[in-house]
């Protein structure tokens, strides 16, 4: 199994990247996504993410093969969106692949709370004039403390 992981300004299909996912696969039962969207609320006009090209690759990748690791998995897709997005917009998607929906889902939601706590992305919310930079939720970081060994 190649994961396919990347870092790209354009937005996603989420039908294409599934239909990719499992492509010429008999062996696939179950796939389990998620998409990330930026929410418009508190007068949010645009969220911009930055990151650092080839470091946010590898750190992604290292996790991926993490998660191959714990499940038995068939395939797995991360999608990071970059630059400036406007609410409703899709941030990411994570879809992953397995014979059964157990460790697909377990697998999906592995790979998302290590997205949102340690991937080395940053956020900067836009409201009118204002900008601010996007700190850690505390309850992110609780979520993915489940998964350490």
């Amino acid at each position: 199994m190649t994961p396919h992981i990347r870092i790209q300004c354009e937005a996603f299909d989420l039908n294409d990247e599934v239909e990719a996912l499992g492509h010429g696969r008999s062996d696939i039962g179950a796939v389990a996504s998620f998409v990330g969207q930026v929410r418009g609320d508190d007068g949010l006009t645009a969220l911009t993410i930055e990151h650092y090209p080839g470091m946010t690759e590898r750190e992604i990748a290292r996790h991926v093969d993490d998660a191959t690791r714990r499940w038995p998995l068939l395939g797995i897709t991360v999608i990071h969106r970059i630059g400036r997005l406007l609410p409703g917009a899709p941030i990411v998607l994570v879809a992953t692949a397995a014979a059964h929906r157990g460790p697909a889902f377990a697998a999906c939601e592995f790979l998302m709370d290590y997205l949102k706590t340690r991937a080395p992305f940053w956020k900067q919310e836009e409201r009118g004039d204002q900008h601010t930079w996007v700190e850690a939720r505390a309850s992110d970081g609780e979520a993915a403390r489940r998964w350490k060994p």
